[in-house]
């Protein structure tokens, strides 16, 4: 089994002490192990320089905002400033610092700010496939449990005659937001592998509409 972070090990643990200073379950070391997964294989037929998009993997949740929290928007950009202060610490020259806090910058949903690098839209493109597939479905249950939400309205689950609330329903959480993303991807590569997260995706939302 391919150690957690090859081949940037060293500089992986280097940053991860000050990657993950939060109790997030959706957002620790463990999610960062399987952004990089998705980086690395997505970097390896689309290209891009594999030490800057380990950086911003790696750094990329190092700010932790609560998805219900107001600043919540703010969250990538106040990621990318702390991140830039440490690469700088280390030694790391300025547009390559420049270049990794683009990716984080870029890589957040709510952010809204468009990846124009190779290696920002490997990174968005990574983040997002953990938030699809059966892990998605797990962090979305979990987050939605650290807010306080319900798993779903009784007497309209999927929102048919009613406004959709995220922050008050998990299963509002798929309409909302994680079954546009499969459509949403910056690579080829990327895509391909949504595609395949969006299918369990649907079909985990299918058996789970069945039961209730």
């Amino acid at each position: 089994m391919t150690e957690p972070f090859h081949p940037y090990q060293k500089l992986a643990a280097v940053l991860l002490p000050h990657a993950v200073q939060h109790d997030d379950g959706a957002h620790d070391a463990a999610h960062l192990q399987r952004v990089w997964k998705n980086a690395y294989a997505i970097q390896q037929v689309e290209g891009g320089d594999s030490e800057i998009l380990a950086a911003a993997v790696l750094l990329h949740d190092c700010v932790a905002v609560e998805k219900d929290a107001p600043q919540r928007a703010l969250a990538s950009w106040l990621a990318a400033e702390k991140a830039s202060r440490l690469l700088a610490k280390h030694g790391w020259a300025q547009d390559r610092i420049a270049a990794v806090a683009h990716a984080i910058e870029s890589h957040s949903y709510s952010g809204g700010i468009k990846p124009e690098s190779v290696e920002a839209k490997i990174l968005q493109d990574a983040d997002r496939l953990d938030s699809i597939g059966f892990v998605g479905v797990a962090r979305c249950f979990y987050t939605a449990g650290r807010m306080g939400s319900a798993l779903y309205e009784a007497s309209d689950a999927t929102g048919q005659t009613r406004p959709l609330d995220d922050k008050k329903f998990a299963l509002d959480h798929f309409y909302t937001k994680l079954l546009k993303l499969a459509g949403s991807f910056q690579t080829a590569t990327g895509t391909r592998m949504a595609q395949e997260r969006d299918t369990r995706l649907r079909q985990f939302l299918d058996n789970f509409r069945a039961e209730i």
